[in-house]
């Protein structure tokens, strides 16, 4: 029988909605975390001149074929584990022959993917978020990556107005036991006073664009879920991540030739999931910040009861728009 393999994290909660959704569809779905890897889930895979991978994976409750495999849903599962009686060079060693083996037999399958880990791991980057954000003719503000302070100083001149300064990868830094965050911040007059530290590493400086509210955008196969977010703190108007209790949210419809810019940008970048993030100026114009290829849903779907659980398993199952 056809089965959905869904890949992530134990404690996942948003994919339990899925897996809830795929279930109550009737859909056979096996579920797994890498976590379990090699401990809890065991791998058997063959392929030979006749046919291509047959075997299957098995924990101690469930088995699927992988030839039985019709699509994955694919969402950051944990690192694989470890006996803790091998020494660190052989955990490293038995997760770089585990990545290969277990991984590699995983993405090897031809089905249908939500999204594949190598559409993903390539869309992560935001230079190339960016460019090919421009290619599919969604509007962009002027960006600019360094470590030069002097490049810096000519691209705030060049702008002539407000910029901001965010991280180019994650915003999260762990120092001891406190996780803490990054939030886009303005430049202040008194940060290109001291630009130093900018040449320890990339930064990454945005033309600050004029916002009435900003847009989530969940974009599930060729469905797109829009929602827009209402800053209620001047924090909030800078970066919403820094104060979701000030927020209120809003379904809303996206513009035709954002939709189209949308959907030749999933194609070019080849994901079947993405949350795009946008601003919507005064004037109404919809400027594209990035897409994560992973991004958070389950909140939006319970502020506006769009239900995206419900177009994500859509999605795995085949079920057209």
């Amino acid at each position: 029988m056809p089965a959905v393999l869904v890949i992530a994290a134990r404690d996942d909660w948003p994919t339990d909605r899925v897996v809830k959704a795929l279930t109550d569809g009737g859909a056979e779905v096996f579920r797994m975390d890498t976590a379990e890897f090699p401990q809890e889930l065991t791998l058997a895979g063959r392929i030979d001149a006749r046919r291509g991978w047959t075997g299957g994976l098995t924990t101690p409750r469930r088995t699927v074929g992988l030839a039985d495999i019709s699509a994955v849903y694919y969402r950051a599962p944990n690192p694989f584990t470890f006996p803790t009686a091998m020494s660190g060079p052989e955990r490293r060693f038995a997760a770089a022959q585990a990545r290969a083996g277990l991984g590699g037999i995983i993405t090897a399958l031809d089905c249908r993917w939500v999204n594949h880990p190598a559409a993903m791991s390539r869309a992560e980057y935001k230079p190339l978020q960016l460019a090919t954000a421009r290619e599919a003719g969604l509007p962009i503000p002027p960006t600019l990556i360094t470590n030069s302070p002097d490049t810096v100083l000519a691209f705030c001149g060049d702008v002539g107005g407000d910029v901001i300064c965010k991280p180019v990868a994650s915003p999260v830094v762990i120092e001891g036991d406190q996780l803490k965050t990054v939030y886009t911040r303005r430049v202040t007059a008194g940060d290109l006073d001291d630009l130093r530290g900018i040449d320890t590493t990339a930064h990454l400086f945005q033309a600050w664009v004029p916002k009435a509210h900003e847009v989530r955008l969940t974009v599930v196969g060729d469905r797109l879920f829009a929602a827009e977010v209402h800053a209620g703190s001047e924090a909030a108007h800078t970066d919403w991540r820094s104060d979701y209790a000030s927020l209120t949210y809003r379904p809303c419809t996206t513009p035709a030739g954002i939709a189209e810019g949308v959907r030749r940008y999933m194609r070019a970048i080849e994901l079947r999931f993405a949350a795009m993030d946008f601003i919507v100026s005064p004037d109404g114009t919809w400027t594209f910040l990035e897409a994560n290829p992973c991004g958070q849903w389950d909140w939006i779907q319970h502020a506006t009861g769009l239900d995206i659980a419900q177009a994500i398993a859509d999605e795995l199952n085949g079920v057209p728009a």
